[in-house]
């Protein structure tokens, strides 16, 4: 346990180091392009080529719809995402925070849904560029989520550095790059552990410059990936269900977090009330 830690201590470290050295480069956006096959981006490329450059995708309403995409139906739908957003946009920018992971105490929690909506209502804002990457290995959904599960998208070659994030990404709308997968990873601790991830998000990062950085990683309980991964990440949200997540889960969910990363708080998900002012019964997620 000590040599994990000190492993990612020195992983913060160095990351730390790679930031202060960057200078910001923002370039002005362009228009969405066309949908076209990926090309392997020049390595010195500016960000706004290389975002343009991504496959764009689109997400029909009958889709939104039934996966519950509230950032993309507007109105009511909408607020609770755009509260999260705003509260989260605000600490990260605060602190000069770039990355956060969405995790949750245990499975069937939402955290995905959740940080496909939280990456939605960031994405709305035109001046910040937004990425989210299914980054729970073990049981990668966000693809089917979107509808994307034609999709050839291997995470693994991604991490292991035998494919260029321009042409594993695709893109939703000028300014949210999303990084899918199809496959589950077998050993995902290890690779998330391994020194090849860690460069391989730095030159992500180095490269298409996002202003927020979302990892929809694994839940706490049950493996050990967040404890190989989480030193990366500068803060987290836990991501409870209100109709099956216990106190106790969330308690100790909370204090190993904390451990590992800065935690921004708790999203309690999956309450159902009824709006008294309509008449009508309203989910929020």
């Amino acid at each position: 346990m000590e040599r994990l830690e000190a492993a990612m201590a020195k992983a913060r470290a160095a990351r730390k180091a790679t930031k202060e050295g960057d200078a910001p480069d923002h370039e002005p956006r362009q228009a969405s392009q066309p949908e076209t096959e990926p090309a392997r981006a020049a390595p010195n490329a500016r960000p706004d080529a290389l975002w343009s450059g991504l496959k764009e995708i689109s997400i029909s309403n009958a889709q939104a719809r039934k996966m519950r995409l509230g950032a993309l139906m507007g109105a009511e739908f909408a607020v609770p995402y755009d509260i999260l957003r705003t509260r989260v946009r605000r600490q990260m920018r605060a602190e000069g925070w770039k990355r956060l992971a969405v995790t949750s105490p245990n499975k069937a929690c939402g955290k995905t849904t959740v940080s496909l909506n939280l990456a939605l209502a960031m994405a709305r804002q035109a001046d910040l560029r937004v990425m989210l990457l299914d980054f729970d290995l073990r049981r990668p959904s966000l693809a089917g989520l979107m509808g994307q599960q034609g999709g050839a998208y291997d995470l693994a070659a991604l991490l292991a550095g035998e494919r260029d994030f321009s042409e594993h990404a695709v893109r939703f709308g000028p300014n949210l790059a999303i990084g899918l997968n199809r496959r589950a990873v077998p050993h995902s601790a290890e690779m998330l552990l391994a020194p090849s991830t860690a460069s391989v998000l730095d030159e992500i990062e180095s490269r298409f410059k996002p202003d927020v950085i979302i990892f929809d990683t694994a839940p706490m309980m049950g493996n050990d990936d967040n404890l190989a991964f989480l030193g990366q990440v500068d803060c987290a949200l836990l991501v409870a269900a209100a109709d099956s997540t216990s106190a106790r889960q969330v308690d100790s969910s909370e204090r190993d977090l904390s451990g590992l990363t800065n935690v921004l708080g708790t999203v309690m998900n999956k309450c159902r009330y009824l709006d008294e002012r309509d008449g009508y019964g309203s989910e929020y997620y």
